[in-house]
């Protein structure tokens, strides 16, 4: 069985591991400035030019926009949902590993045992009553 949507058929672009970094943050604290970004990291923090390089890549990719603050300042908010990025990664990996069958891809996960039957069974439950996770 097959699934289209289009927000997920586009293929996602992929975030490399510093992106994501940002990108969680930028998700679970909400909009804010580069330097707000800075204060959210352990020391020894990144240099501001550093994530003010990565946020333009971001602005870029269509992860991350801005609005001005001042002449000179801006903050940057997500343009794209945590959830819309994990489902568009889950679709490439099911698109390119699984012919763009969930089916496949859930068999797959049973068979490895990744995941039980009896989790299997409640998901399935779930959703016959209508519940989302």
């Amino acid at each position: 069985m097959q699934r289209k949507n289009d927000k997920t058929q586009k293929k996602m672009k992929q975030l490399t591991q510093k992106e994501e970094e940002i990108m969680e943050r930028v998700w679970e604290h909400g909009p804010m400035q580069v330097r707000e970004l800075q204060a959210l990291y352990p020391e020894p923090r990144p240099h501001v030019n550093t994530l003010a390089t990565f946020i333009k890549i971001l602005e870029e990719k269509g992860f991350l926009g801005h609005k001005v603050v001042t002449a000179r300042c801006f903050q940057y908010f997500a343009r794209i949902s945590r959830d819309d990025y994990r489902g568009g990664l889950l679709s490439g990996v099911v698109n390119k590993f699984f012919g763009q069958s969930y089916l496949s891809a859930v068999s797959a996960l049973v068979k490895n045992e990744q995941i039980s039957l009896d989790d299997l069974k409640e998901l399935i439950r779930e959703v016959e009553l209508g519940g989302k996770n």
